[in-house]
């Protein structure tokens, strides 16, 4: 509506600012007259005469402007009035200060006359406290020039709207809102008992329905409910009027923490209702099945989730999950065994997985029993399950794998150790060398093996360094170029900026090898490779994949194909170990283990994009390393050791509780010239201490013992022996070992499996 009253002018504006002040213009008008008088004839008269003039002809224009803006004003009130007369919904106009100016018929149908009464007194019946409703609702109407809000009364719920009319004007609308029903009938009207309850149990709405049969309105649930608390899809016994009623309870979620309870009582779930269109309007999913199981009708909201759902169609071939069939579910149910305990069930369409909870009620339908089914929506309840689930299974292979790992380890170093020494006395004329050099060499692939899945439980030993990405990348290409074949091309595009990062070099290529060869893998028909550096800028979180990663700077690299992608199912289990889409025999499953665990052990974060027959890019992101270029520390000097012949003399303590690996590394360090005193135990090895006359230069001890572990022992072995060197060794990540090592001197650490040469060569670079 377009108006002059609407906008005035800023000179009607300033009009109407001083028009209240007329009457002291005119004073000062007659004042300055009376001056002139006073002094006719002379300078001061006519100044006089001039003020009065002045003075009288501002309170003239002040007044004919001010009294326009009143006749344009008077004049929009009446188009205002004529505007909402016949409006189906209460409208009035106010001053700023509440008070009403017009109203339309529907008002004055509904509260009286109500012209010159406050607004606030007006709606006393509708709210319990208007005044701070409508001075909320004026104040964002002066801000903004319009405002509403829905609302739930006694009545049931009503939207409240208010317009700014000019300068200190407001046009307020009361709208009653019909109830959530469908094909908009209001909840008054349907025949189905519901109400409308808080968060905190009050009831704020009760349909008419719903009053006559409990009969009267109560604000509580305990007078409804016989049997507290309230579980949807279960029958309960309500409070009725003219005695117990058996109902079945449906819930509806609404904004604000509210919920919306239907009650169906027998007759109508069995059919029988008195509305013909309630069950279908009903926004309560609900389906009636016959004895068999099978579909007899499904209301509109059942058939929203379901999709296409005919009549005589077996609810096994809708909706599966069970570990048990579902016809079975279903007839201990119609027998009167079931417990009426809801079942998550997943609907059997092929577009998206839709997962329900479907609770089942026996009924009598013609004197037949039957079933009636309450379905509500349970996706996401059941997707944030599956990630927990996912995520504790996750935590158990990994632990398992570390766990295997470390036994394998052991076992790896016995085979390799002993073979190390077999090699020793055969020369590569001897015809069991190159036995003995086979199981060496699958010794060490199956170290390997055992490495990736300690890379996967992220509890190997890393060796970081500060790496340009640039330079390392040059150099795997000659490997990876050898690794894709003549078929694919491989191409590499750097951030002429790129940041360096802290990562173990070996590790890194690792899953840069992997990726690659899962890219060659997913192109059997050739195609083109790209890896990509750049260092990108998060100001603010980034959340993806359960992941959050920190604002900051990150050096992101990319691997893309142009193979045949990954299905959207598959995706998420792609970095399971042992997960894997080849054939059997082609792959192990634990190449994306390998590198997801690897580059989590660093500090960063992998994702994977994919798009089934156009490829996929897996994303890389590290921390940028911003700390000054690592000097190289000079050695600290260190006490002289006792004994300092390079034939490797010396008294080693072994502990070990492993008597493989403890006979091997026994038998290398003596071969090497050193005196070795075994103990299979922490404990054993610090009664052999006790005797002040024993001699030892190196603990060589295992982290991980029955009873005393390694660190444990030592410690209280170096408080009567400070200068002994100690080397230790794990099948696990030297991780476990670093909080123990900050206050342990003179120690390094060897990973389990370790060669004959490894061991010896520790052990001389601790003496010497």
């Amino acid at each position: 509506m377009s108006h002059p009253a609407l906008s005035p002018h800023p000179l009607i504006r300033t009009a109407m600012t001083f028009a209240p002040r007329i009457r002291y213009l005119l004073a000062a008008a007659a004042g300055s007259a009376a001056l002139a008088l006073g002094f006719a004839g002379g300078i001061i008269g006519l100044a006089g005469l001039s003020a009065a003039g002045t003075f009288a002809m501002l309170a003239v224009l002040i007044f004919g402007l001010s009294a326009s803006h009143g006749r344009s004003y008077r004049d929009l009130q009446g188009q205002i009035a004529e505007f909402i007369a016949h409006d189906a919904s209460p409208s009035f106009t106010t001053d700023a200060e509440g008070e009403i100016g017009t109203c339309n018929h529907a008002a004055e149908g509904r509260f009286g006359a109500c012209a010159g009464q406050t607004l606030a007194a007006t709606l006393t019946e509708v709210f319990a406290n208007p005044a701070a409703i409508l001075f909320r609702l004026q104040n964002r109407a002066e801000a903004t020039g319009a405002a509403h809000e829905d609302l739930v009364t006694r009545r049931g719920h009503v939207r409240l709207a208010v317009h700014r009319v000019g300068e200190a004007g407001f046009l307020w609308r009361l709208e009653d809102m019909a109830e959530r029903a469908a094909g908009g009938r209001g909840a008054e009207t349907i025949s189905i008992p519901m109400l409308t309850v808080s968060k905190t149990g009050t009831i704020l709405f009760m349909n008419e329905a719903l009053r006559r049969l409990v009969g009267a309105r109560v604000r509580t649930l305990d007078r409804i409910f016989a049997d507290l608390p309230v579980r949807p899809g279960e029958e309960h016994e309500i409070s009725g009027a003219k005695g117990p009623v058996r109902a079945l309870v449906a819930s509806v979620e609404s904004a604000g923490g509210r919920r919306e309870l239907y009650f169906l009582p027998a007759a109508e779930t069995a059919g029988h209702s008195a509305d013909p269109t309630a069950f279908e309007t009903l926004p309560v999913a609900l389906l009636r099945l016959d004895a068999e199981g099978r579909l007899c009708e499904a209301n509109r909201a059942a058939r929203t989730l379901l999709g296409e759902a005919r009549p005589g169609t077996e609810l096994a071939n809708l909706l599966e999950g069970l570990g048990r069939p579902v016809g079975d579910w279903l007839a201990d149910t119609i027998a009167g065994r079931g417990n009426r305990r809801p079942e998550v069930l997943r609907v059997r369409r092929t577009d998206a997985d839709t997962y329900l909870q479907v609770t089942l009620t026996r009924v009598i339908q013609d004197g037949q029993p039957a079933l009636v089914a309450v379905l509500s929506d349970a996706t996401q309840f059941k997707t944030l399950e599956a990630q927990f689930v996912q995520s504790q299974k996750m935590q158990a292979i990994g632990q398992l794998a570390g766990g295997v790992a470390h036994d394998f380890n052991n076992l790896l170093t016995a085979i390799s150790g002993h073979c190390d020494l077999l090699l020793l006395r055969h020369d590569k004329g001897d015809p069991d060398y190159g036995d003995l050099v086979q199981i060496n060499q699958n010794a060490n692939r199956a170290a390997s093996l055992v490495g990736q899945l300690l890379a996967f439980s992220r509890k190997q030993t890393l060796t970081p360094t500060v790496l340009d990405l640039r330079d390392t990348l040059s150099d795997l290409a000659h490997l990876l170029n050898r690794l894709v074949g003549e078929r694919v091309r491989l191409t590499l595009s750097h951030d002429p900026d790129l940041s360096p990062i802290r990562a173990d070099k070996r590790q890194l290529e690792q899953v840069i090898m992997n990726l690659v060869v899962n890219a060659r893998d997913a192109m059997p028909e050739g195609g083109e490779i790209r890896i990509e550096t750049e260092t990108v800028t998060l100001s603010e979180e980034m959340r993806r994949d359960r992941a959050t990663l920190a604002p900051g700077d990150y050096v992101v690299v990319r691997v893309s194909d142009e193979g045949t992608g990954i299905a959207p199912k598959q995706l998420p289990k792609i970095f399971e170990p042992f997960f894997t889409t080849k054939r059997q025999g082609e792959g192990t499953g634990l190449g994306l283990s390998t590198a997801y665990g690897i580059v989590k052990q660093t500090g960063g974060f992998i994702f994977c994009d994919s798009v089934q027959g156009r490829g996929s890019t897996f994303t890389l992101f590290f921390p940028a390393y911003d700390q000054p270029d690592e000097a190289v520390a000079e050695p600290a000097p260190v006490p002289a050791p006792r004994r300092t012949s390079q034939n490797g003399e010396g008294v080693v303590l072994l502990v070990e509780d492993e008597a493989p690996v403890r006979a091997f590394a026994s038998r290398a360090l003596r071969m090497r010239g050193y005196t070795v005193i075994e103990a299979e135990s922490a404990e054993e090895a610090l009664a052999m201490l006790e005797d002040d006359r024993l001699a030892v230069d190196v603990f060589v001890t295992d982290v991980i013992m029955p009873g005393m572990d390694g660190p444990s022992w030592v410690r209280e072995a170096l408080k009567e022996r400070p200068d002994t060197r100690v080397v230790f060794v794990s099948g696990y990540s030297e991780e476990s070992l670093t909080q123990n090592r900050e206050r342990i001197p003179n120690s390094v650490f060897l990973p389990k499996p370790f060669s004959l040469s490894e061991l010896t060569a520790t052990v001389r670079g601790q003496l010497h």
